[in-house]
């Protein structure tokens, strides 16, 4: 039964409307699902997958030829291939142990069972890893002519930071979510604007330097944004860094020390009250951050993670996540990353507003800095 209502439910939503009754094509998220296990497999064997994407043409849209591409992707694809739809409303095709070569001569047979024309689909290819990627060509050498459609390039945005085969697999920031965070980085920064205000006064008066520190760090889809927080550090902590980096008491790209020599004596206070973080409220404000997400890493530090630590990319950074009331230094760094990225894929306003009514008594107790 509840299979039936499954199918209804997935036959009925707008992104599946063509999808056929027997299930061949998978839905947007189990499509997203089957892409991160297959991404995990590549990790773990150093294998390769390939990313066919198939947009039909204008003139063979409809119901009926969709289900007609459907049962050529049926007769044409492996057991061990995956067929689904994409949260753009393309298809997509997973081809595990497939090089882009391979996954083009797919999408040429599929190709050729429509007359030459503007009748054929559009297709584009991707691989992971996409090591062999040719410079100035974002599919390759090996893509018949006659099949490049609405080939993207990703140059200058996501495709800088992020794979290609990750950028197609980003998660848009729901308006529910864009929402509570206007509302809740405007109310926060009324509030605190005098305590900024003070503290930064403060950072002035007890030290040279500036009373605010601007830092380049990585958020959604690997693009570089400054972040802004009280200055809790002496004015050439950056420079001491490389120097301290031994004494890291985080495993893992990330640094953190909880007697950091660089600090100050009125950053202790702040750092300890997570009154330096106030200032990014209005990175949230503007849109970089979140209220709530994966904690934005310093470009070199973000650069260094694994590629599966670097799908914490995949949804905007945040003041707050499940890291920050578990201890923040006292977890392993691949324990932190699975927390964000279990975060990712849960996300709701009700975990949300968990997370950040849960911040506030980790902050006063001065849990894990």
């Amino acid at each position: 039964m509840l299979s039936v209502v499954r199918s209804f439910v997935e036959l009925t939503s707008g992104r599946n409307r063509h999808r056929l009754a027997d299930g061949y094509l998978l839905s947007p998220e189990r499509f997203d699902l089957a892409a991160s296990a297959e991404r995990m497999r590549v990790d773990r064997n150093q294998s390769v997958i390939s990313l066919l994407v198939i947009e039909p043409s204008a003139t063979r849209n409809s119901p009926r030829d969709i289900q007609d591409l459907e049962r050529l992707l049926a007769a044409r694809l492996r057991l061990t291939d995956t067929a689904g739809w994409m949260r753009d409303g393309r298809l997509g095709v997973l081809l595990p142990d497939t090089p882009e070569s391979g996954a083009w001569k797919v999408a040429e047979d599929i190709c050729d069972q429509y007359p030459v024309g503007e009748g054929r689909p559009n297709c584009e290819v991707v691989t992971y890893p996409d090591r062999d990627r040719t410079e100035g060509n974002p599919a390759g050498d090996t893509v018949p002519p006659d099949l490049v459609g609405a080939a993207q390039s990703l140059e200058g945005g996501a495709g800088d930071a992020l794979s290609r085969y990750d950028a197609y697999f980003l998660r848009p920031t729901p308006a529910w979510k864009r929402s509570l965070d206007i509302a809740g980085a405007a109310v926060g920064l009324l509030v605190a604007a005098p305590v900024i205000a003070l503290a930064a006064a403060a950072v002035k008066l007890s030290s040279e330097g500036p009373a605010f520190f601007i830092q380049e760090r990585e958020g959604y889809a690997g693009r570089r944004f400054r972040i802004y927080k009280l200055r809790t550090m002496r004015p050439d902590a950056e420079k001491l860094k490389a120097s301290l980096r031994l004494m890291s008491e985080q495993e893992g790209p990330a640094f953190k020390m909880v007697d950091d020599p660089r600090i100050t004596p009125i950053g202790r206070v702040l750092r300890k009250t997570s009154l330096d973080e106030l200032p990014q409220l209005w990175n949230v404000l503007r849109g970089d951050m979140s209220l709530v997400g994966p904690r934005p890493l310093p470009v070199d530090e973000s650069r260094a993670c694994k590629p599966w630590q670097r799908r914490r990319l995949h949804v905007k950074p945040g003041l707050t996540c499940t890291w920050q009331i578990h201890g923040r230094n006292v977890v392993l760094f691949d324990d932190w990353i699975r927390m964000d990225l279990d975060y990712a894929d849960r996300r709701s306003p009700w975990l949300d507003l968990v997370l950040v009514a849960k911040t506030g008594p980790c902050v006063l107790l001065r849990k894990g800095r």
